[in-house]
């Protein structure tokens, strides 16, 4: 790709140059795991198995908050590149997920603490398998979370420009972990109010899925104050709105398109903002049945279609999607009243509609 093409008016079309940017980075840190050992590639065709796919949507939205922010075309490749580093911090977070919530699978597949289980097993060693695959799965996450840093401080940018996204992207690691923990916290809890449950939403998933990617662009054209702040109106309540459509995709989804046994996170007994807007509403006989079934690893379809009817009934699933649709708009409202370039706002304006409907 020529650093001269012009900026691609298409949301979507720089994903594959951000698969090539993850492929050749792998393929550079394979050797040094191989003159480590032959027995650590398994680390490496984990995360490797992982990243290749995905919706890339934390690039997308670093890479047109960049654009947006007046970004200079010289800097394309090199901003792509630093972009393409957010997959591994994803990566990292969805591999230390799996293991938190005992996930079973992952995009189709066999969650990474389930597939070194399962080669724990097959070669009969001594030991639990199940810690093994834990052990190891958290060790390929904590791999992901150092080449996100590598790859971000590679890029082809200057100095001053890598210096002002690394400072943004060390903000949103810790709000990222403090995200998850206060997630773990409120399983813990057996959950709690719709506010507690917003506030999980927030530092585990829309923080670091939109709005941070953005300030990160925004660092990497060295913007003003103001373009910072108009990218958190408009990827704070997107990235909410973002979440809460996963929140329902992991109650009704179809195992086809979430990759997921169906009502997944009802067996995992995620206290999700559903959940706590059905614990509000309930009846005392649908608060039993809900008590007795959500967290049940062994849930039958029958159970899962119980609680589905409980949440339809007390009317938390509509509650839920008209507060997606308000988010969508407020979001929309904050960008098109921002004064960033026009062509990435109407990119980002595709990119939301995409990320909250799922048609990526």
């Amino acid at each position: 790709m020529s650093s001269s093409e012009p900026v691609q008016a298409t949301a979507l079309d720089i994903r594959p140059h951000i698969q090539t940017n993850i492929d050749q980075f792998l393929a550079r840190q394979k050797p040094i795991l191989e003159s480590i050992g032959e027995e650590t590639i398994p680390l490496w065709d984990s995360v490797a198995s992982l990243l290749n796919g995905g919706k890339r949507l934390r690039p997308l939205f670093c890479y047109w908050g960049w654009s947006a922010a007046f970004g200079e075309s010289a800097h394309r490749d090199g901003v792509i590149t630093a972009a393409s580093s957010l997959e591994f911090l994803q990566g990292c977070a969805l591999i230390h997920d799996d293991v938190m919530d005992g996930s079973d699978t992952r995009r189709g597949f066999p969650a990474a603490h389930r597939q070194f289980a399962s080669m724990h097993r097959g070669n009969q060693w001594v030991g639990i398998p199940d810690r093994f695959g834990e052990g190891s799965a958290i060790l390929a996450g904590d791999l992901c979370l150092s080449w996100a840093d590598q790859l971000l401080l590679e890029a082809d940018l200057p100095t001053a420009n890598l210096t002002a996204a690394k400072t943004v992207y060390n903000e949103m690691r810790t709000e990222l972990m403090a995200g998850q923990y206060l997630d773990l916290l409120e399983q813990a809890r057996g959950g709690g109010s719709v506010e507690r449950a917003l506030r999980v939403v927030r530092y585990k998933s829309a923080k670091y899925t939109i709005e941070r990617p953005l300030h990160i662009g925004a660092a990497l054209a060295l913007a003003p104050l103001e373009v910072f702040s108009a990218f958190t109106g408009y990827g704070l309540p997107l990235g909410e709105a973002f979440q809460l459509r996963d929140d329902i995709l992991g109650v009704y989804g179809d195992p086809e398109v979430t990759g997921k046994p169906a009502g997944d996170d009802l067996r995992e007994g995620k206290r999700t903002v559903l959940i706590a807007i059905a614990t509000e509403r309930a009846t005392p006989a649908q608060l039993h049945s809900m008590h007795e079934h959500l967290g049940d690893e062994h849930l039958s379809l029958d159970g899962v279609n119980n609680l589905r009817e409980i949440i339809r009934d007390t009317g938390a699933l509509d509650y839920t999607e008209d507060l997606i649709a308000s988010l969508l708009d407020q979001s929309l409202a904050a960008l098109n009243s921002a004064p960033l370039e026009a062509t990435a706002v109407s990119a980002l304006s595709d990119l939301a509609h995409k990320a909250v409907q799922r048609n990526l």
